[in-house]
């Protein structure tokens, strides 16, 4: 049994126990940012969790090591950040207030979602899931680990970044096989892409980073995570129900990143200029079939998309119905009449006009053999070569000489997102801004942004730029701090301009002075301590010393000294013979009493 005291938090291997990780490099002194479980907190009494994975807008996935299998597991934590945070030193979360309904709603799409899938755990494109729980006020997912690398990764890796359609095949078909089951079980997942398909040592691709809809779908309680170019248009909040069709889009997105080698334009832009095309130099190696696949997945409105994964599959796989079907002349879907109603309306209003769904397509060899039997080589020849320049120049299909220069010379274009207001080491532990950005950090004082959230960005927000663009995000230090400066014993108003200078403010609080100090100096510091440092601003007391009070003069008492000593110290005679009156109550009446 491995010594989990001796565990790395990166990786989960056995390191003796090393501040630096042999294996990962990962420093044990790392803390976890708020609002994420800290490292080491044990949940369910067996689970210790590790670094952060990733996190969207329904929760967080940490590496974890289950004490009872003694393995490696990843724990998926619900955690929407717009509806609860968790205070330092909790382990239980707090939903915000006012966000109650919604936050119990969500959480029961999270333990459904996750209960679902525990059922379909066997599946050669998923991780299993191992058990679904309840703590914290909040719920868990545990799910097997497996060391992968995510499809972007490995594409990137390709020296010319894309691979074949024989080695796309074997990675993407299990997958979806893998995704028409999952919407059998009433299961959508909303975030197909690069990022999300992972592919592990045993050289197989399985689906990860499963959320709820609510977590993939803008304009609602969440964050949305969306992935541009991956995400179709009803993911946006335009009218559209989302299901099947909403993951086929996705998944064709990504095959066509993995054969072509450049991410497809944004769903949002390609309704007012749809210009995604396939090079004619990819268009020339790839099979007509996967071309007329990826032309009817990835049509921009879901009423023209592909529907299900039964239909895509056989399109991909030139089964005999589709090949059936191209022999006759008829395209593969049946004919769609142009749409009517208000899905006419804004098609027109978004684009101009363009050939029907299915026209310009490359013809199956089947009917080519049909053409050459009664044309000239020469002339089929021109015509296949008209039909490739022309047909396919206005949508995703062959592209004419102009065009490919212009597609094959694009760079990898992606939309910067809003940082601010972010915190920095969230934002640079995001594989998917990390994979886009090149991140640098500076950093400024700031009296409204919190330490280590982002004050701002060199990049404006919403910018198209190349993958790979730094961009220099400016990180708040929290309020500027100075030190206490060492004042006792100075003058008061020179006390007080030197701490004006360190940015305290001074308030003056008067001691009693009995004649032996100095008036108006600095006799101490109330409230803080000199040579500590405090947050500009902060308000200083200083004790000072008053005025010495002023002496009285020594004038006789109105009836007379008791003695003479009392005003001179020495005794003098007396002036008359007779004795002093005593100055009673009884002679005072006396005396003003006339005599009888």
């Amino acid at each position: 049994m491995i010594n989990s005291a001796n565990l790395c938090m990166g990786c989960m291997r056995d390191n003796g126990g090393a501040l630096q990780c042999p294996h990962c490099g990962y420093n044990a002194e790392t803390p976890q940012v708020l609002p994420y479980l800290p490292v080491r907190t044990v949940v369910s009494g067996r689970y210790i969790v590790g670094r952060l994975l990733e996190y969207n807008g329904d929760g967080a996935t940490y590496l974890a090591w289950d004490m009872s299998e003694q393995k490696a597991v990843k724990l998926r934590e619900f955690l929407p950040d717009t509806l609860c945070s968790r205070r330092a030193g909790e382990k239980a979360v707090t939903v915000t207030a006012g966000c109650e309904a919604a936050f119990t709603d969500c959480l029961a799409d999270f333990l459904e979602l996750w209960h679902r899938l525990t059922r379909m755990s066997g599946l050669s494109a998923l991780d299993n899931v191992l058990e679904v729980f309840e703590e914290n006020s909040t719920a868990y997912a545990v799910t097997d680990y497996i060391e992968t690398i995510s499809l972007r990764d490995y594409l990137l890796r390709n020296k010319v970044g894309y691979i074949s359609w024989e080695r796309a095949r074997s990675l993407f078909m299990p997958v979806l096989s893998t995704l028409g089951m999952l919407h059998t079980a009433g299961i959508i997942h909303m975030g197909i892409s690069p990022v999300t398909l992972l592919i592990g040592r045993d050289a197989k691709m399985r689906i990860s980073g499963f959320s709820i809809g609510k977590a993939r779908t803008a304009r609602g309680d969440l964050t949305a995570q969306l992935f541009p170019g991956y995400a179709a248009v009803e993911q946006y909040g335009f009218e559209g129900k989302q299901g099947p069709w909403t993951d086929i889009y996705a998944f064709a997105a990504t095959l066509y990143r993995a054969l072509i080698g450049t991410d497809p334009i944004e769903a949002t832009e390609r309704l007012t200029n749809d210009r995604l095309m396939v090079p004619g130099k990819f268009a020339e190696q790839l099979p007509a079939y996967v071309i007329n696949g990826l032309i009817n997945a990835l049509q921009i409105l879901p009423e023209d998309r592909t529907s299900s994964v039964e239909q895509l599959r056989a399109e991909l796989s030139a089964s005999p119905s589709v090949a059936a079907s191209d022999f006759t002349g008829n395209v593969v879907h049946e004919a769609v009449s142009e749409p009517s109603g208000k899905a006419a309306a804004e098609k027109k209003a978004v684009s101009k006009k363009q050939p029907p769904k299915n026209s310009g397509k490359k013809l199956d060899e089947n009917k080519l053999l049909v053409l050459k039997t009664a044309l000239i080589s020469a002339i089929v020849g021109l015509v296949i070569f008209l039909i490739v320049v022309l047909a396919f120049g206005d949508k995703i299909g062959f592209t004419s000489s102009e065009n490919e220069t212009e597609v094959s010379t694009r760079s990898e274009l992606v939309q910067v997102p809003n940082f601010v207001d972010r915190n920095y080491a969230e934002v640079t532990a995001t594989p998917y801004w990390t994979n886009n950005f090149v991140f640098e950090r500076a950093e400024a004082y700031s009296d409204t942004v919190s330490k280590g959230y982002i004050i701002k960005q060199s990049v404006p927000a919403q910018s198209e730029v190349n993958a790979g663009t730094k961009i220099i995000l400016t990180v708040s230090l929290g309020i500027e701090q100075f030190e206490l400066p060492y004042v006792i014993g100075m003058d008061y108003e020179d006390a007080k301009e030197r701490l004006a200078a360190s940015k305290f403010k001074v308030t003056k609080e008067l001691i009693e002075n009995d004649g032996t100090h100095t008036a108006g100096v600095v006799q101490s510091v109330a409230n803080l301590t000199v040579g500590k440092s405090y947050p500009k601003g902060t308000e200083v007391t200083l004790v000072v010393w008053d005025e010495a009070p002023t002496e009285a003069p020594l004038i006789p008492p109105v009836d007379g000294p008791s003695s003479s000593e009392d005003i001179t110290g020495t005794e003098e005679p007396s002036t008359s013979e007779e004795p002093p009156v005593e100055n009673t109550e009884e002679n005072t009446e006396s005396a003003l009493t006339p005599a009888e």
